[in-house]
């Protein structure tokens, strides 16, 4: 934490060279939310060996836990921040034409291409069905299958809305919102919360609308942060919150983090199923929401502010790893679950294995997606 926040005047704005670091450690966060479900924690993936040892499980279900409260509505945030000064300099019909091509292009790719490869790899070396990839495809059903491309057509699907809106309402100019204070922020949070609460109701966590791969459980928060990330640009307020906010609400995430334990001694006290988290009109499932959100909105708070005052700045390899994490999102089912299949037959505890895989799947991950942009035509879709 810094000795000082840095003086920032609202009317003079800031380089934001601190969002590209904040994409390479939600990236990263990405592959290792995939390594830990490949190895026991909740979530679904193409390949698993869950842990017995619950002295694992435990460090690991808070892993992807914490990670679901934030990271992917962090980056509907982050992608609509920077919505609105592309659509004023490109116009709506190329903008239009862009987001097309830079989002429809891989979720076709994904579906008809890498989609089928990956479950073909898990197919033949972890279930050992010996098959060649004709014979595979020839059974294949699955074609429009997004997988972890959910995000790329919820962010399509929601930008075209901001379009249509936009479009309906050009003549409408908003009254300036000044950045909102930890307090203001939480309330917020809860209020998001509540709506989850709702929506699992009928639809808990774990249900996906296929073949989209919407979680409708985490909408709510999605949706949210996709709207305030535009507020946040047209307000100013990656340079205006304050130092003070990020910091209330980097102790109050602390805090949030040790009341974790709390939900397992509730489930273990008083008998009750762990799937009245998930969903379902329980005092369990408004808890967990609650939670859910009031931390996710805290940590991405506490890395916005923090970003500004310690990493706001560039270099020539940080610039180069932010230009790869859209492949790097991609193409990291492919190097997890290759480096998971590569050590499946040894006879060691998958807590083990996924010590080995994890740095492995990074690593892996943006190197080979700093081969594939390195492609002719890729740049323009990626």
């Amino acid at each position: 934490m810094p000795a000082s926040p840095t003086t920032q005047k609202a009317n003079q704005p800031k380089k934001i060279h601190y969002i590209d670091t904040l994409k390479v450690l939600l990236t990263i966060l990405v592959v290792l939310h995939h390594c830990f479900i490949t190895y026991g924690a909740p979530g679904g993936w193409y390949y698993s060996e869950n842990a017995k040892n619950a002295i694992a499980i435990v460090p690991m279900t808070i892993f992807v836990s914490v990670n679901q409260a934030f990271f992917m509505g962090f980056f509907f945030f982050l992608s609509a921040y920077f919505i609105k000064p592309s659509y004023d300099r490109k116009g709506a019909a190329k903008f239009i034409t862009d987001r097309l091509l830079r989002l429809g292009v891989p979720l076709v790719f994904y579906s008809f291409i890498l989609s089928p490869l990956l479950s073909y790899l898990v197919y033949y070396f972890g279930y050992g069905q010996h098959v060649t990839y004709l014979q595979y495809l020839g059974g294949f059903h699955p074609w429009i299958d997004f997988g972890v491309l959910w995000f790329v057509a919820a962010l399509l699907l929601f930008t075209l809305v901001y379009v249509a809106v936009r479009a309906y309402t050009k003549n409408w100019v908003p009254k300036p919102l000044a950045a909102p204070s930890a307090g203001a922020i939480m309330l917020f949070a809860a209020a998001v919360g509540i709506a989850s609460f709702f929506v699992r109701t009928r639809l808990p966590v774990g249900w996906v609308l296929k073949p989209l791969g919407f979680q409708p459980a985490h909408f709510s928060q999605y949706i949210a942060l996709f709207i305030l990330g535009l507020v946040a640009y047209k307000n100013n307020w990656l340079n205006t919150i304050t130092f003070k906010t990020g910091k209330q609400l980097f102790f109050f995430f602390l805090f949030l983090l040790m009341f974790f334990p709390v939900f397992y001694i509730i489930q273990t006290k008083f008998h009750m199923p762990g799937e009245w988290y998930s969903g379902g009109f329980h005092f369990q499932a408004i808890l967990y929401a609650v939670w859910e959100q009031l931390i996710g909105f805290s940590i991405i708070t506490t890395l916005l502010v923090f970003g500004r005052e310690l990493w706001n700045r560039s270099s020539p390899l940080l610039a180069k790893l932010s230009r790869y994490t859209f492949a790097v999102y991609i193409f990291h089912p492919l190097v997890v679950i290759s480096a998971s299949l590569a050590v499946h037959n040894w006879n060691i505890d998958p807590v083990l294995k996924l010590l080995v895989v994890a740095p492995v799947a990074v690593v892996g991950s943006f190197l080979l997606a700093g081969l594939v942009v390195l492609m002719p035509g890729v740049k323009k879709a990626i």
